[in-house]
C-alpha cells in the first residue's frame, strides 16, 4: 500500500509487484485553495488529516484487498510540506506497528521516477535517463538502478510547473493554472512571439525559467502585450519552456550510454512537452516512457512501486521514520 501526502493531495493506492495498480486513490484540494492563487500549507495538512482514513479505507475497498493481503506500507517521506508529510508518516506508521507490516520511507522525487513502471507491460530498462518536471523540480536524472541515480542538471531557479502557474495568473487562467495554459496553448501560434531561451553556461546542463517568465510579463505590460491574443501568448511561452527542456535532454542522453528515456512529474502531462519527447525519441529510434496523466501527477502508486523496486534501501522501523521536508535525492548508503 502507498500513501502520499507530500503537498495538497490526499493519495493512497494498492499497487502489486510494483507494476499493476490494483486501486488507486487521489483526492484533489484545489477548491480549498483555488481563492488564495496557490497552495495554504496549513489548509492542506488540515484536509489531510480529514481525508486519509477514508482514502486508506476506499483503496482496500476498490482493490477488493484486506490488510491481512498488504505486505507493506510505503509512505512518502520527503522533500514537501512539513505539515502534510507528517499526517501521511504518522498514518502509515501507526499501520504498520498495529499491522506488523514492513514500513518503507520513500523520497517523492525516486516515486516519479518510478511512475513510468506503472500499468505497463514491459519497465524502463536500466540504465535510463529521465526528465522530471514538476511545480517544484526539474532536473535531468541518470537512472543506473533502482537505488542507484544521479542529477545531471536542475533547475536554478523556477521550477518549469512554477513558470507555468505564474504565467497563467499572469493570463488570468483559473487554477491550478498548468493545465489551463496547457489547453490555452493548443489554439495559438507558438510562433508568434520569441520568448528567450535560457542558455547554460559551458557544457552545463541546468534548467532556468525565472527570466521566461518575466519576460512574459513585461511583455504582457507593454502596448503590444496588451493587444496580444492570450492563446498566442501561451503558445509561445510554452514553446519556449519546451525548447529548454528538449535541448537539455537532447544533450545529456548524447553524453550518456542509455537504453531509453522516460518522463514523470506534473509537467509530463503537458500535451506540448510529451508530443515533442515522442517526435524526438522516434525519430532518433529511442525508446519513450511517459506515464498516463493520472500518474504525472503526485499519486500514491509511484509510491508503492518506488517502495517495490527499492526495498531495503528504504525500509524502516515504525518507531524510527520520521517526516523530512528537506529529504535529499541520494539515498543514504
Amino acid at each position: 500500500m502507498g500513501i502520499e501526502t507530500s503537498c495538497d493531495d490526499t493519495a493512497t493506492a494498492v499497487v502489486r509487484d510494483g507494476r499493476a495498480v490494483l486501486a488507486s486513490v487521489s483526492t484533489n484540494q484545489d477548491a480549498f485553495h483555488e481563492r488564495y492563487g496557490g497552495i495554504v500549507p496549513e489548509i492542506a495538512g488540515r484536509r489531510h488529516v480529514a481525508l486519509l482514513s477514508a482514502a486508506v479505507e476506499d483503496a482496500l475497498t476498490r482493490s477488493n484487498l484486506d490488510f491481512s493481503r498488504i505486505d507493506g506500507i510505503a509512505v512518502t517521506r520527503g522533500p514537501g510540506l512539513a505539515g502534510s508529510l507528517v499526517v501521511g508518516v504518522a498514518a502509515a506508521k501507526a499501520l504498520a506497528y498495529a499491522r506488523s507490516k514492513p514500513l518503507y520511507g520513500i523520497n517523492h522525487l525516486h516515486g516519479h521516477i518510478f511512475a513510468p513502471f506503472l500499468d505497463r507491460p514491459e519497465a524502463p530498462p536500466y540504465p535510463f535517463l529521465t526528465l522530471l518536471v514538476s511545480g517544484g523540480h526539474s532536473q535531468l536524472v541518470a537512472v543506473e538502478s533502482a537505488t542507484r541515480m544521479t542529477i545531471l542538471g536542475r533547475t536554478r531557479d523556477d521550477a518549469a510547473g512554477e513558470a507555468y502557474d505564474k504565467t497563467a495568473r499572469l493570463l488570468g487562467l483559473p487554477y491550478p493554472g498548468g493545465p489551463a495554459l496547457d489547453r490555452l496553448a493548443q489554439s495559438g501560434n507558438p510562433a508568434a512571439y520569441a520568448f528567450p531561451r535560457h542558455r547554460p553556461v559551458g557544457d552545463a546542463l541546468d534548467l532556468s525559467f525565472s527570466g521566461l517568465k518575466t519576460s512574459v510579463r513585461y511583455f504582457l505590460e507593454s502596448p503590444a502585450g496588451r493587444d496580444a491574443a492570450p492563446n498566442d501568448v501561451a503558445a509561445s511561452f510554452q514553446a519556449a519552456v519546451i525548447d529548454v527542456l528538449m535541448a537539455r535532454l537532447r544533450a545529456a542522453f548524447g553524453r550518456g550510454n542509455y537504453r531509453a528515456v522516460a518522463l514523470s512529474g506534473g509537467v509530463a502531462a503537458n500535451s506540448g512537452l510529451q508530443s515533442a519527447v515522442r517526435s524526438w525519441s522516434a525519430s532518433n529510434g529511442i525508446t519513450a516512457f511517459i506515464p498516463p496523466p493520472v500518474y504525472c501527477t503526485d499519486n500514491a502508486a509511484m509510491i508503492a512501486a518506488a517502495a517495490f523496486h527499492q526495498r531495503e534501501a528504504v525500509a524502516f522501523d515504525p518507531l524510527d521514520l520520521s517526516a523530512d521536508p528537506n529529504l535529499p535525492f541520494l539515498i543514504a548508503s
